[in-house]
């Protein structure tokens, strides 16, 4: 009985810290769901095609992300892809680096609307976007506004804060998230 007890005292022990691990990784999917979440009722009361192109869409993602420049730009974040009819999710990250002429730092939430499946599938599973653009950016608010999908997808950026003056040509890839994909 004695050897029993302390058995089951060891596998208690091992068990407690793996228990931690998977109440964390469940804590942070619930905030990331929370910011995904929020950022859309954002996104619909400010922009209401994009309700419109959302009711028709296989799937979304929603990324919140803070970027920082200064010659060279970088930035990073996390989100979530979900397929609408399963809501199947796929927790992602995303890293951003360019050359840029500016200055300054932005919190903001990126959301993608994915018109079909293969286009949700080649985002979530190879996951690279590249961009080049020109913004000023000052204090809160702001969702730039598309009306239809472009090659199978609409994106929205809406900004949270920050002061930032640039013109910067950068790649954003995405990713899965290892830790926190199921």
């Amino acid at each position: 009985m004695r050897i029993f007890t302390l058995i089951a005292a060891f596998g208690l022990t091992l068990a407690l810290p793996i228990a931690a691990v998977a109440d964390k990784k469940d804590d942070k999917r619930a905030k990331i769901d929370a910011v995904a979440q929020e950022t859309l009722d954002e996104l619909f009361a400010d922009v209401s095609q994009a309700k419109e192109l959302f009711d028709k869409a296989y799937g979304y993602a929603v990324f919140d992300n803070i970027k920082l420049s200064l010659v060279i730009s970088g930035g990073g974040g996390t989100g979530v892809a979900v397929k609408k009819e399963t809501d199947q999710r796929a927790y992602m990250k995303m890293g951003t680096a360019g050359i840029n002429i500016g200055l300054g730092g932005q919190k903001y939430q990126v959301v993608f609307i994915f018109e079909t499946e293969e286009r949700f599938n080649t985002f979530v599973n190879k996951g690279w976007e590249a961009d080049a653009s020109a913004n000023a950016v000052a204090g809160p608010h702001g969702a730039n506004a598309e009306a239809t999908f472009r090659d199978g997808m609409a994106f929205y950026q809406i900004t949270q804060a920050g002061l930032m003056l640039q013109a910067d040509i950068a790649g954003t890839k995405y990713w899965r998230n290892k830790k926190l994909d199921k």
